[in-house]
């Protein structure tokens, strides 16, 4: 039994112990962890749903429901899944025009998307992310979440909801925001101080425990998480979507599904990654779009908003010890008691020990030694690491990751356009050799073209691309291109080394290759992520 267990719930080391698996120690830290991220998860669940527009515990179950399902079937033990901003600013418009029950419609189709792209296997084009953007992404998602815990330093009740968040109001000023600050950086000390002499519970947890005690020993007035709004609710009930089943409404509902899912599976794959590093696993990438798939699908059903990976959670359940999906199904668990019967005790901590928390995880997110290595990566990933991170703060996560990766290829292209050359050579017999170097793709092409002196070369030209290859259409248009300019001239060309594949697309493949023994056997008619690690490997 306890074998079966582990294999379920990952098979990991526990710190606080010398065995292996769920032990008591393991049990502990997971479920220590998870009633951590659960108090997190609160402030960000509501605020979140009145980002969108929503009722706070359509925010509150999506949190529950979204995060339980993908805790027990995600690709990664350790990840958290919720309602996140980036979904929420989508979200808005869709509730402000149509209504709630479009946004539960909507949610279920973004969800049965998510499914296809992961029984397609999408998730495996996540490896093409260069490590820039995601240096780029966790930065500004750092940012993000620092930005995002301000509106806290706002008089609860003069906040106002706008398609970007919480804005809006009056800040806090004077003693009440003296206060504030103090209890924040109480509980940052504990956190930072705390696993120094113990880590028998998790630093957050008891940050949070702390300073709640002291607000509500010493009666002090500061901000509570009831002031934001009561999480008072019963159980999530199944719920159809009340919108009709015309095509009409699929216009409606159809772009902003396929938006949200785009930027759902871009961000929980990509937390998926930094989550795998922290804890040195990989893989689970098609599992990963599933779970979000069938979670958000679920959630749509039930009254949710949907959701997808929340790296501030993630970062907070990881830190904390958690290394198994126990703590993922322990933070939605205790989501759900708060929501059902905890209500009045959670809407007293103070909101102070929750920032606290989530400043600390901005600290530890916030990959500051890329600031060193600007200075020393290439022109190029320097720009990309700062263009990502601004794109992420101004925009979202999604828009920046497609703009870092369409300039990080754009450059690539470049660097192997450039490195395209010849080396030349005359045989005893009079006939001139073109060595052609480096990678003959679109980008390369033209350059390719201008190697050649039809004009002063001599009768006899061969062409070897043993130190090449040939990449794409363009590539073989430019070598029919340059052969047309040779037959005009009068003279012979000749092709050798190019791939079979070659020999069968180039239209005049008889009168110009000569066949050898060693001739490579790459295609150019591969899988397009396949094509792309060849190009990456030529060299």
């Amino acid at each position: 039994m306890e074998r079966a267990l582990t294999a379920f719930f990952g098979e990991t080391t526990s710190p606080y112990s010398n065995t292996v698996g769920l032990s008591a120690g393991r049990l502990r830290v997971e479920v220590l962890a998870g009633l951590t991220v659960a108090l997190a998860l609160v402030p960000e669940a509501v605020a979140f749903a009145f980002v969108a527009g929503v009722h706070p515990l359509v925010g509150l179950y999506a949190a529950f429901i979204v995060g339980l399902i993908t805790a027990l079937i995600g690709g990664r033990p350790g990840m958290i899944s919720g309602a996140t901003g980036a979904l929420a600013v989508v979200m808005v418009s869709l509730v402000a025009v149509h209504g709630v029950e479009y946004l539960f419609a909507t949610v279920v189709l973004m969800g049965l998307i998510q499914i296809a792209a992961g029984v397609l296997r999408f998730g495996k084009f996540i490896r093409l992310v260069p490590h820039p953007v995601m240096l780029g992404f966790v930065n500004g998602l750092a940012i993000v979440i620092f930005l995002a815990q301000l509106r806290q330093f706002k008089v609860p009740g003069t906040m106002e909801v706008t398609g970007h968040g919480m804005g809006g109001g009056e800040w806090l000023s004077g003693p009440p925001l003296y206060l504030m600050l103090a209890l924040v950086a109480l509980t940052m000390a504990i956190i930072w101080i705390l696993p120094r002499y113990t880590t028998a519970v998790p630093a957050p947890l008891a940050g949070i425990g702390i300073v709640a005690l002291v607000v509500i020993a010493l009666g002090l007035e500061v901000p509570r998480v009831g002031d934001l709004a009561s999480i008072q609710g019963g159980l999530p009930a199944f719920h159809i979507p009340t919108v009709p089943l015309t095509l009409e409404t699929l216009e409606i509902i159809l772009p902003y599904a396929l938006i949200l899912a785009a930027i759902g599976l871009i961000e929980s794959l990509l937390t998926l990654n930094l989550v795998g590093e922290m804890t040195n696993k990989r893989g689970g990438a098609s599992q990963e779009c599933v779970a979000q798939g069938v979670a958000n699908t679920v959630t749509g059903f039930f009254g949710g908003m949907g959701g997808c990976a929340m790296i501030g959670q993630s970062m907070i359940n990881v830190k904390s010890g958690a290394r198994t999906r126990v703590a993922g199904i322990a933070a939605a668990l205790f989501l759900l008691l708060f929501i059902v019967a905890a209500s009045p005790v959670i809407e007293m901590i103070p909101l102070a020990a929750l920032v606290g928390v989530m400043f600390m995880v901005v600290i530890g997110t916030f990959a500051w030694n890329s600031i060193k290595v600007l200075r020393k990566v290439p022109l190029t990933d320097a720009f990309v690491i700062i263009l990502v991170t601004a794109v992420t703060v101004a925009y979202d996560l999604a828009t920046a990751v497609f703009v870092g990766v369409i300039v990080s290829a754009l450059a690539y292209a470049w660097n192997n356009a450039t490195r395209i050359r010849a080396k030349r050579h005359e045989t005893p017999e009079g006939a001139k050799v073109y060595q052609v170097q480096g990678p003959l793709f679109f980008g390369s092409a033209d350059g390719f073209a201008e190697l050649f002196d039809p004009a002063n070369d001599p009768s006899v030209v061969i062409v070897d691309f043993a130190e090449s290859r040939v990449v794409d259409q363009s590539a073989l248009t430019a070598i029919e291109a340059v052969a047309a300019k040779y037959e005009e001239a009068g003279k012979r060309l000749q092709l050798r080394h190019l791939s079979r594949d070659c020999h069968q697309l180039l239209t005049r493949a008889g009168s110009l290759i000569v066949d050898s023994d060693d001739d490579p056997d790459y295609q150019i008619a591969v899988d397009y992520g396949v094509r792309l690690g060849q190009l990456g490997g030529a060299h």
